[in-house]
């Protein structure tokens, strides 16, 4: 008997929640939904490397080890164009969005409430200026996959869902095998 009442009280609250002015909907949900920072990533690579290839990485503050070139997308900012803003601003490479490609997985969702959204591209190292401003960014380099520099922890952890670093092979972590 407690069962059908909650179900007549939850369809109560739907019939009642659909009735209401679409604006007013979409604050309840913002209000009830978690929320999620979502940033974009890029893996930028040297295509005339040869063997593993090499990865384009920052050193920025406070140091204590090598990042990718990522960024907070700004609201409504389309995720390949919030990567390619954040490579320019950061490296000095500018790529059109388009040139950007979704890696696979493509959203990272971290536990912390975050989301990294990841794209790939390639392009040749000897012709392209690396260009950082000291404050954000101390140092931009090219790095072999086979011999990294110590990598931020976040770094290390993102770079493992795509098999490279000293953490690949123990990402993505395992979905339970339960239904909802």
């Amino acid at each position: 008997m407690i069962l059908r009442s909650r179900r007549t009280g939850r369809a109560v609250a739907y019939q009642v929640f659909y009735r209401l002015p679409l604006p007013v909907r979409r604050r309840l949900v913002r209000l009830a939904v978690p929320k999620y920072i979502v940033g974009a990533v890029t893996l930028l690579r040297d295509s005339e490397a040869d063997g593993a290839g090499r990865l384009l990485l920052l050193r920025q503050p406070p140091g204590r080890g090598w990042t990718l070139p990522a960024g907070l997308l700004q609201r409504g900012e389309n995720p390949a164009v919030g990567a390619a803003r954040e490579l320019h601003e950061e490296t000095g490479v500018r790529l059109s969005p388009t040139r950007l490609n979704p890696a696979t997985p493509n959203a990272i969702v971290h536990a912390k409430g975050w989301v990294d959204v990841v794209f790939t591209a390639e392009v040749p190292a000897s012709g392209t200026e690396l260009t950082v401003d000291g404050a954000e960014v101390f140092e931009a380099a090219w790095h072999p996959l086979d011999d990294l520099p110590k990598l931020s922890w976040s770094t290390a952890r993102l770079l493992a869902y795509y098999d490279i670093g000293p953490l690949a092979g123990q990402f993505p972590p395992p979905l339970p095998d339960t239904l909802p």
